[in-house]
């Protein structure tokens, strides 16, 4: 794949989405990226359905099926309207194939309970504003976002860290043309990232392609890098089941968790 500086992933024609050659996948250069299905779910949820009053809670996306670099529409349902609790879904089509599809939940905000209930402590790794420019990548594919690798110390690594995984990203190309990405659609852009962070084998190629992700979100991230802590991996038979914490420089913010199924490793 060849990075295209400043170029975003989609152009509107219509009610179409056209992919650039930028938006391929490290998988295979004729497949797009399942990132970015991510993103295009969680627009179109925010467009058509989301509300001040409500936080998008939980955003859950089903990636089965590749597509091709090829255009793309996304339809979205609202499944429920509630005093507290909003329900949608959306699907994203190739032609008159269903490629992906995701599921929101929003919840309206309000005050919060009193009482102090045992939470998820904020890490202690240094920032990418302290960590300086990201490293370059060492690999055949190279990633159209920033990636900062970081070990338990905080000290830039690389994938042959054998130990806990902890990595900042910052997006680096808006998703469609003429809007700025938001909050959610950042993190769920981002979201993809879970997977290879956890899933990957020390020094190995990574042997699993996720088959969703689940967020789960208190709030959103108040500044455009997102970090993303590797909490858990298990796996039997070639299904692989993984967490992640979600964090920006105030704190943890969510959780995510993928799913994945053997592939062939990316070379």
């Amino acid at each position: 794949m060849v990075d295209i500086a400043g170029e975003p992933f989609f152009h509107p024609d219509g009610d179409l989405l056209v992919p650039g050659p930028h938006a391929s996948s490290p998988w295979s250069p004729q497949m797009m990226h399942g990132r970015l299905f991510g993103g295009l779910l969680a627009r179109s949820l925010e467009l058509e359905h989301g509300a001040e009053e409500f936080q998008f809670a939980r955003l859950t996306v089903d990636l089965f099926r590749s597509a091709q670099l090829e255009p793309v529409r996304v339809e979205t349902q609202r499944v429920r309207d509630g005093r507290r609790i909003r329900v949608a879904d959306a699907t994203i089509y190739s032609g008159e194939k269903a490629v992906a599809r995701g599921s929101a939940v929003l919840l309206r905000r309000g005050q919060q309970p009193q009482g102090e209930v045992p939470t998820t402590q904020p890490w202690s790794m240094p920032t990418p504003a302290e960590l300086g420019p990201p490293p370059a990548s060492a690999g055949q594919w190279e990633p159209p976002f920033d990636i900062w690798m970081l070990d338990e110390s905080g000290a830039p690594t690389d994938w042959s860290n054998a130990g806990a995984r902890r990595a900042w990203l910052r997006d680096t190309h808006d998703l469609v043309e003429g809007e700025t990405m938001t909050p959610f659609v950042r993190t769920a852009t981002a979201a993809d990232f879970a997977s290879p962070l956890a899933n990957m084998p020390k020094g190995g190629a990574l042997g699993f392609i996720n088959a969703d992700y689940t967020l789960t979100l208190s709030r959103m991230p108040s500044t455009p890098e997102i970090g993303m802590e590797a909490t858990g991996h298990l796996s039997n038979d070639g299904v692989a089941t993984a967490s992640t914490t979600f964090q920006d420089a105030e704190g943890p913010f969510g959780y995510c968790n993928v799913t994945a199924v053997a592939t062939p490793p990316m070379a």
